[in-house]
């Protein structure tokens, strides 16, 4: 793999993983029909180090979200001890909706590796780009609603990480799903997004480990691959951040739309050259 390959995919990776298109179906429709060399040998260390890049991105555009929640999540683990009664607030209440909305992924875990061969498969992930299109045709034309980590419930942070799970597959747009999702369980736009790209810390974190796991015990680390690795990783984070900027501005605007023609172009573009070339 070039310098000039880890860069287009570092792109790729970074716009993708936030911009509801999917990111994993991107990567897989471009490793198919671009047959990148030695692209297979360093496949799962790539992947880890993208994810990365785009997990940093997260961390650092919201990072005042972050440290107070990890503050409230100490101090109401003091109150509880405590047997303080007193009204969580927002940023505690968030931590929780979090974790609520990160225990359906543990449903897809045993389902991982159909998962990973179905990113193989171009007629499936084309398929699951039409069906992204559709989801973000319709969340376009939701009401607006009102609902932030203050009144969320339960029930709806279990709801969008169900939505999550289905996210895993190549080709569903984790961030599409899930902020759609969001807007029909009447979460305010804005913090839609935003719970959107928290919630996938876990989720994110938790895949990168077990890919880690897997390049290692796969043996797919080649120590000469790794600078070339890193220069996407950098890309990745850094155009990353700009992409979380950009999907707030048009979740605001109820812009979603133009990404529903968008994946329907691609899915059916790449459903036909499937097709053709299987």
């Amino acid at each position: 793999m070039s310098y000039l390959s880890s860069i287009l995919m570092g792109i790729l990776q970074g716009v993708a993983e936030f911009l509801p298109i999917s990111s994993s179906g991107h990567l897989a429709l471009f490793q198919q029909f671009f047959n990148m060399e030695n692209y297979e040998e360093s496949q799962m260390f790539f992947s880890v180090l993208l994810h990365f890049g785009t997990l940093v991105s997260i961390v650092v555009y919201y990072y005042r979200d972050i440290l107070e929640m990890i503050r409230e999540f100490f101090l109401g683990a003091r109150d509880l001890a405590q047997g303080s009664k007193t009204p969580p607030p927002p940023a505690r209440r968030m931590v929780l909706l979090i974790i609520v909305a990160t225990l359906p992924l543990f449903a897809v875990l045993p389902v991982k590796k159909l998962i990973e061969n179905a990113t193989g498969n171009t007629i499936f992930v084309s398929l699951c780009l039409l069906i992204t299109g559709c989801i973000l045709f319709v969340s376009d034309r939701l009401a607006r609603g009102s609902k932030t980590a203050k009144n969320a419930t339960i029930l709806d942070a279990l709801l969008v990480g169900l939505a999550q799970g289905f996210g895993t597959l190549p080709g569903i747009s984790r961030s599409g799903i899930t902020i759609s999702a969001g807007m029909m369980r009447g979460y305010e736009r804005s913090f839609a997004v935003r719970f959107s790209f928290l919630m996938s810390l876990p989720a994110v974190f938790g895949a990168t480990i077990l890919e880690l796991k897997d390049a290692i015990e796969g043996g797919g680390i080649q120590a000469e691959m790794i600078p070339v690795c890193l220069v996407g990783m950098l890309v990745s984070g850094v155009v990353g951040y700009f992409a979380i900027h950009l999907v707030n501005l048009l979740a605001n605007k109820g812009k979603f739309g133009v990404f529903a023609y968008y994946c329907w172009g691609v899915g059916l573009v790449s459903l036909i050259a499937g097709l053709v070339l299987k």
